[in-house]
């Protein structure tokens, strides 16, 4: 006796409950929890706020970029205005340790560097240089003849000699970037000793966060370590090899060269600043920037990395 199969029966789906407002809430809620305990984390280990650090520090590449790549009088706008800012944060950064700088004879005197260096050379650039050191002297000693309180004469001496330094490391090294940018295809090794230096800080912070266990210069900056410096080694290296074949058309050594130049001044800026600011005994030159402080705090790398770009440019390609 034949039996016909029957009608097949299927399970009922389940459908999948449908997630109300509530619960996206929650989850939106949680997840944000769960970022910003991993950012406060990564702030307490690295001193940065991770999402204001990058925010800021990829609106600044990209100004720098494009300014360099289409307009290069743009970036000598750019340069003025951070020479500006960074010379008024040093001078007011200074009045911590009771060094008084004139912040705006400081500022004119950097500022009008930089167009001298763009449009008449390393001639032009000294003659302002110094015009502008002994301006702003002068100034002080208008200050000190005419308006209390007056410093004793070591204090005057002091005050002299600090503004000759902000002279000296804020407007002259930085002026030193817009002279190299002002000659025939400048702009590239403006660019490319730029990028090195992003590296470098990228490198080493990325290893050391990962990897860091051995501090590099505890009294100075007791979060950098020898393995952040590997790492930033490591990456300027690369960074410098591909630069030089593909920007600066320079044989692939001439790239070891340039990028073991530039981790070693920006490392050696970073950590100069870093002294600085232990000495006049504050964290961060100002707060302008939030993630990374101020903008001298960016410009601790590229100040003497300039200088550095700049030889290597006079004995390599001019």
């Amino acid at each position: 006796m034949s039996h016909e199969p029957g009608p097949s029966r299927t399970p009922p789906t389940r459908r999948p409950r449908s997630l109300s407002r509530a619960d996206i809430q929650a989850q939106v809620k949680a997840r944000k929890e769960q970022f910003d305990e991993a950012n406060e984390r990564i702030t307490a280990r690295s001193g940065r706020n991770l999402i204001s650090a990058i925010a800021i520090g990829l609106v600044l590449a990209a100004v720098m970029v494009l300014s360099l790549v289409f307009f290069k009088w743009i970036f000598m706008i750019l340069a003025a205005v951070l020479v500006a800012f960074a010379t008024l944060e040093l001078a007011t950064a200074l009045r911590h340790a009771s060094i008084h700088v004139p912040r705006i004879p400081t500022m004119i005197a950097g500022v009008a560097l930089v167009p001298a260096s763009y449009f008449w050379g390393a001639e032009g650039q000294w003659l302002v240089f110094v015009g502008g050191v002994v301006f702003v002297a002068l100034w002080r000693l208008v200050e000190v003849a005419f308006l209390p309180p007056r410093p004793d004469a070591a204090g005057l001496v002091r005050d002299l000699a600090a503004s000759t330094f902000v002279q000296v490391y804020v407007s002259f090294l930085g002026s030193v970037a817009v002279l190299l940018l002002a000659q025939e295809g400048g702009q590239w090794w403006v660019l490319a000793f730029i990028v090195v230096v992003v590296l470098t800080d990228v490198g080493a912070y990325a290893s050391g966060l990962n990897f860091g266990k051995h501090p590099m210069a505890p009294t100075i900056s007791p979060k950098k370590t020898w393995e952040g410096l590997a790492g930033a080694a490591l990456v300027a290296l690369i960074g410098g090899v591909l630069l030089a074949i593909f920007m600066l058309q320079q044989p692939w050594w001439f790239g070891l060269i340039l990028g073991a130049v530039i981790v070693t001044t920006a490392t050696v800026g970073d950590l100069s600043e870093s002294l600085l600011k232990r000495d006049i005994g504050i964290k961060d030159m100002s707060s302008w920037l939030p993630g990374h402080g101020g903008f001298l705090d960016r410009l601790d790398s590229i100040l003497p990395s300039a200088a550095a770009a700049y030889v290597l440019w006079v004995v390599f390609a001019s």
